[in-house]
């Protein structure tokens, strides 16, 4: 553990960067991080901005699908943003939605999750650069993480990152189906994130199982 005199650096884009004397490790931003909404990005402390609207709209809906599909076909755990993933000695991150599978479910402890997810899903803010984006995107590849969503309400589009064994592939979707290879039988229509009014996620889900079970 390093001494801890944590403090502010400077900030970037309105968001503040905390420093201490030496690269700050995972576990002690861990013990930070109960206080302080913070990703921990090669040893540096930087503040995450507040979600806006479009973002968590679109989060609360599409985890009101997923969460009571993923629970009731028993496929694993699903968490939110406030779940840490250790990246590396000096990298954590928070995505929006992590999924972890059954047979992984080992990684999964009390404080974090210490492996590889199966699935992450990031939604794109406002305030979100490709100076953000890059070295975010760049974190889950080193784990190799295998299923990599950007789901952009600006763009109305969203960016599915698979990893195929040797590299990644990926692809921009507009409309049509977003389905997960880690969550079995899950599908839902791309304009239904971006809509104004999006369709009852009771409504999506109970299709969802008896489609599953069918």
């Amino acid at each position: 553990m390093i001494d801890l005199d944590i403090r502010p650096c400077c900030e970037t884009d309105t968001r503040t960067r905390y420093v201490a004397d030496g690269p700050i490790d995972f576990e002690s931003w861990l013990e930070l991080s109960a206080e302080m909404d913070t990703e921990l990005i090669r040893g540096v402390m930087v503040d995450r901005m507040a979600a806006q609207y479009p973002h968590e709209w679109i989060y609360m809906w599409l985890v009101s699908i997923l969460s009571p599909f993923v629970l009731h076909r028993k496929l694993g755990v699903l968490l939110g943003s406030r779940t840490a993933v250790r990246v590396s000695a000096n990298d954590g991150r928070l995505p929006d939605i992590v999924f972890v599978r059954n047979a992984n479910l080992r990684i999964l402890e009390d404080k974090a999750i210490y492996g590889t997810p199966d699935l992450v899903i990031e939604i794109v803010s406002k305030n979100d650069r490709p100076s953000d984006l890059v070295p975010l995107e760049a974190d889950y590849q080193a784990i190799l993480v295998p299923e990599i969503v950007f789901i952009d309400p600006g763009k109305k589009r969203v960016r599915y990152v698979k990893y195929n064994g040797a590299h990644y592939d990926d692809v921009y979707l507009t409309t049509g189906r977003l389905e997960f290879a880690s969550i079995p039988g899950f599908c839902i229509e791309i304009e239904w994130l971006f809509a104004d009014e999006k369709p009852d996620p009771h409504t999506i889900t109970k299709r969802l199982i008896e489609a599953s079970e069918a």
